[in-house]
Parts: structure tokens; C-alpha cells; sequence
């Protein structure tokens, strides 16, 4: 269990664990990846919660594992208060993010061909965009110093930009670099 737990997570640091997850849902627009910066921005520098170094392993132990983006939010759950916190952060990031997309797919589905709703989509585009790159920006502050890491991350958007190699050959690169020591 976390060492947060044990110093007495109280019943109003719940609250606010799984209020913080339960907003991030409802802006979570290209997945939950892409609300990273401002869970680290809370979790880490405004509630001290953790650190920089176990927020950004939480992120990639998730990103690596098999199975679905939003893996990493029960995982920086479990780093801030363990299997508890998981559960927590997990069930806030899902039950609004899920009912609101169960009514908004019913609503668009009646009207898309209706400009506003055709408008809306593709506004969502530059806005994804722009999360994902605040993302990025995030996971490589503690590698920032290092060009390797740099290289490695230009050479991946560019691979995935212009082949169709599958995401999990950049995954398998990343790591066979990392336990190389490369980064």
C-alpha cells in the first residue's frame, strides 16, 4: 500500500481524488492520455501526492503493458493511494466519461448532418492535436537534458508518420533502448 495511505488519506483526499478524475473524464477528448498534463499538475505539483519520477514511471509502466490507453489512470490511482486509489481514480475517470458519451453518440447520430454538428467534430481535431503534444511535453521533462531521448521521439513520430508499422514495434524499440541504457 502507498505510503500516502498510510500517513491518513483522508476522507476528503478521496473526494478530491476522485473528483479530479471524474473532470478530467469530461475533458479527456482523444483519450485520457491527453489529460496527463493536468493530472500531473495536480496529483504531483499541487497535491504532492507523488513525484515527478513516480508519476512519469506510473504513465509508462501502463503505456507499456497490453491493453487500452486509460490503463495508466488506475495505475497513478494505485502510486497515490494504492489498490484503493485505483479503484477510485479508475471509476472517476469512467462513469462520466461514459454515460456523456452514451447520450452525445444517441444525440449526434439523430442529427449529423446538421452544420453545427459536422463543425464540432471537426473542430475536436486541432484540439486532440494539442493535448497529446502537452502530453509529450510532460513525459519527457525528466529527460530533457538528454538528446538520445530526443532522437528516439523524432525518429517515432516520424516512422509513425510516414509508414504503417504498428505502434508496438516504436513500444518494443523504446524499451529495448531503455534496458540498453540509451536514454
Amino acid at each position: 500500500m502507498s505510503a500516502v495511505v498510510a500517513a491518513g488519506f483522508g476522507g476528503a483526499d478521496w473526494l478530491a481524488l476522485f473528483g479530479h478524475f471524474l473532470l478530467m473524464s469530461l475533458l479527456a477528448v482523444g483519450g485520457a492520455l491527453a489529460t496527463a498534463p493536468d493530472m500531473h499538475r495536480y496529483i504531483v505539483n499541487e497535491r504532492g501526492w507523488i513525484g515527478d519520477a513516480e508519476f512519469t514511471a506510473s504513465v509508462a509502466l501502463a503505456q507499456a503493458a497490453p491493453g487500452p490507453n486509460l490503463i495508466f489512470v488506475p495505475v497513478l490511482g494505485f502510486a497515490v493511494a494504492g489498490l484503493p486509489g485505483a479503484a477510485v481514480a479508475l471509476a472517476g475517470m469512467l462513469i462520466p466519461s461514459t454515460t456523456l458519451a452514451i447520450v452525445a453518440s444517441r444525440w449526434g447520430a439523430a442529427r449529423r448532418e446538421r452544420l453545427a454538428v459536422r463543425a464540432f467534430v471537426a473542430g475536436l481535431a486541432p484540439v486532440t492535436i494539442g493535448l497529446l503534444v502537452a502530453t509529450s511535453a510532460i513525459l519527457l521533462e525528466p529527460v530533457i537534458d538528454r538528446p538520445a531521448a530526443w532522437a528516439l521521439v523524432a525518429g517515432t513520430v516520424w516512422l509513425m508518420w510516414r509508414t504503417r508499422l504498428s505502434p508496438i514495434w516504436m513500444i518494443l524499440a523504446g524499451a529495448v533502448v531503455g534496458a540498453l541504457g540509451g536514454v
